[in-house]
């Protein structure tokens, strides 16, 4: 692989570096029993995942009959934000990140991450995974006044890394309507949250193996 020294890589979290459905999951279901709800299935919690905790709180709601704009939108965020602090231990790197991230660390690439997850939840479990100091910039869904899609939450992250040439590698429709809006390469991992087909998700490399990606980058630079 040839020298990245110019390049800034910047990940999504959920579902593109991290398999954590299973701990949003379990956490939904705990939160919604509090509220007197039965308790929903893998798939149907992981379709509301990538578009933000509120949104995913507010899906939620919706679903068990509750307003989703209503009286318990804004608690039940709250509640969802303490329990994201802890909740890591069904949570873990997709196989193969770990080597893909200091591949391209070795070649002088600068690692960045923009994610919709609020970023209190964000930098616990980057820790307690040990992945934090690999990251140059760290921005969560609550560091701007904006998140993804808008483009601005991507190029807010490259300009805190400052690399001449940006590239985005995320899972879902939310980040590859991101990097179009940027107008930066998307190469999308397909083994993680995407609700749509393939063909219909805009990326310039699709992946299913992070033992491929430093390579797949480099054929894209």
């Amino acid at each position: 692989m040839a020298d990245l020294s110019h390049v800034a890589v910047v990940f999504d979290l959920d579902g593109t570096l991290i398999d954590s459905a299973p701990d949003i999951h379990a956490a939904s279901n705990r939160i919604m029993a509090e509220l007197g709800h039965p308790p929903l299935s893998l798939p149907e919690v992981q379709a509301y995942v990538g578009k933000g905790l509120p949104n995913l709180v507010a899906r939620l709601l919706e679903h068990h009959g509750q307003a989703p704009d209503g009286p318990l939108l804004a608690p039940t965020i709250a509640r969802f934000e303490t329990e994201y602090l802890t909740a890591h231990s069904l949570t873990h790197p997709y196989p193969g990140v770990i080597a893909a991230l200091d591949a391209l660390q070795a070649k002088g690439a600068a690692l960045g991450l923009c994610t919709n997850k609020p970023i209190a939840p964000t930098r616990a479990v980057l820790d307690h995974l040990n992945l934090t100091p690999r990251f140059a910039a760290i921005l969560g869904g609550d560091s701007l006044p904006i998140r993804k899609p808008d483009p601005e939450h991507l190029h807010a992250t490259a300009r805190l890394i400052n690399r001449p040439r940006l590239i985005y590698v995320g899972d879902s429709e939310v980040d590859a309507e991101c990097a179009r809006a940027a107008q930066v390469p998307f190469l999308l991992f397909t083994k993680g949250y995407r609700k749509a087909p393939l063909d219909q998700i805009p990326h310039d490399i699709a992946f299913d193996d992070w033992a491929e990606m430093p390579s797949l980058l480099h054929r894209l630079l």
